[in-house]
Parts: structure tokens; C-alpha cells; sequence
């Protein structure tokens, strides 16, 4: 009998991440800051905790080079997060 293994969108994002990490490299630095952010806080790594903290970074930081690298992560997470059932 074959298992059927569920591949959750966090694992789908960082894998999208490392199948393009040599035009991501900047990317995938903040998206594995934002996580290592919210395993410290102690919380579940979700899509919705990666979209927050990412958000929560772009609005603490004035340098427009690291906004448009956060900008381009919370893009490839939000393309690659399903839509939410029953809304």
C-alpha cells in the first residue's frame, strides 16, 4: 500500500526557495531569518507567521534595498499560500 505524505505550503515555500536559491540568495536569508524569528517567540511556523513577521519587518525598516527583498519574499509566500476555505 503506497502513503500518501502532505506537503504543507511552508514546505512547498522554503522548497521553492532552495530549487531557485541562486537567484533567491537574499531571499532565502530573510525568509530563514523570519523563521528562526518565530521558532525563538516560541510559535508554530505557519504561512500566516512568516506573512506577519515579514510585514512586521517591512515596517520597521527604511532601507529600500531590504524592502524590496522582504517585498519580493511576502510576494512568493502570499503566490504560493492556498486560499482560504469557505470565505
Amino acid at each position: 500500500m503506497q502513503q500518501m505524505i502532505r506537503v504543507t505550503p511552508e514546505a512547498e515555500i522554503i522548497s521553492y526557495f532552495r530549487r531557485n536559491e541562486n537567484d533567491f540568495q537574499e531571499e532565502i536569508a530573510a525568509l530563514d531569518a523570519a523563521i528562526r524569528n518565530i521558532v525563538i517567540s516560541g510559535n508554530r511556523i505557519t504561512t500566516k507567521a512568516i506573512i506577519l513577521q515579514i510585514i512586521g519587518e517591512m515596517e520597521t525598516t527604511s532601507d529600500v534595498i531590504r524592502l524590496d527583498v522582504l517585498r519580493n519574499v511576502l510576494e512568493i509566500v502570499v503566490g504560493h499560500t492556498p486560499d482560504d476555505k469557505g470565505f
